[in-house]
């Protein structure tokens, strides 16, 4: 079975965390010490984010991370042979989130080979067409046994995330907001009726939010409406502060979320 479905199979009532950060930042060398530390920390999965220069979706500091990890050579082609390297000792999920040109770049069929030779068990691509998803993309890692994770916003209509849902496998992702990423302070009313009515539906994909989860009240409310949170530009924020110690910013990021 997939890692991803493996995941959410087992969880029981218990909430997952997931963590982003972008390969090759701080350091062109640190991911795979980044991705075990993680592990051994408890993360449930993790987005390795594939950097690129016009990252649309993204806030500042997942823009700069992106920019230094270019700067300091991160590729596809090293991402793969690093993550290669620890394989065997991963056992949590791994899913890349990047922009559909690079993966282009390298070729759909490719990448989806190189993903599952390094233990990659799915991708996420924020600009990725669902026409272009579903003649291309899908059929290419279901050949791989990939799941491609879908992102839902407040703006998504109804019928399109029934369509997602349907036509997708692994969870959704549910995006907090309409904006770019970036941490919040808390999640307005607005924000949370958005988070009860997609519970309303009764999708019968699990639901992972993510964007703006930077504190206690966020990451609570995150959780009591779906099945966990990811958090983003607060960890890759705290990484680098922390020079690329993941330990320290895993333990600065507890502290946080505790507030």
């Amino acid at each position: 079975m997939n890692k991803i479905n493996s995941l959410f199979a087992q969880r029981g009532d218990r909430k997952l965390l997931s963590l982003y950060f972008c390969a090759g930042c701080p350091k062109l060398d640190s991911t795979a010490d980044v991705i075990l530390t993680m592990q051994r920390r408890g993360i449930d999965f993790i987005e390795v984010g594939i950097p690129f220069s016009a990252p649309l979706a993204d806030g500042p500091v997942i823009q700069t991370a992106a920019t230094k990890a270019l700067k300091n050579g991160m590729s596809l082609k090293i991402l793969f042979a690093q993550l290669k390297v620890i394989k065997e000792q991963v056992k949590i999920p791994l899913i890349l989130m990047g922009y559909l040109n690079p993966i282009q770049h390298y070729g759909i069929e490719a990448f989806c080979q190189s993903c599952v030779e390094a233990g990659v068990s799915g991708m996420i691509i924020p600009d990725l067409p669902f026409d272009d998803y579903l003649n291309i993309v899908k059929p290419a890692a279901d050949k791989y046994d990939l799941r491609v994770i879908m992102l839902i916003t407040p703006e998504t209509s109804d019928e399109r995330i029934r369509f997602i849902d349907n036509n997708t496998d692994g969870f959704i992702y549910m995006v907090s907001s309409a904006a770019i990423t970036g941490a919040q302070k808390s999640f307005d009313e607005q924000k949370q009726e958005y988070f009860h009515h997609i519970d309303s539906m009764n999708l019968h994909n699990p639901r992972v939010i993510g964007f703006g989860i930077s504190n206690a009240q966020t990451l609570k409310a995150a959780q009591d409406n779906a099945a966990g949170a990811i958090i983003g530009s607060k960890f890759v924020d705290l990484l680098d502060k922390a020079e690329g110690n993941a330990d320290l910013a895993l333990d600065n990021l507890f502290e946080a979320l505790a507030q």
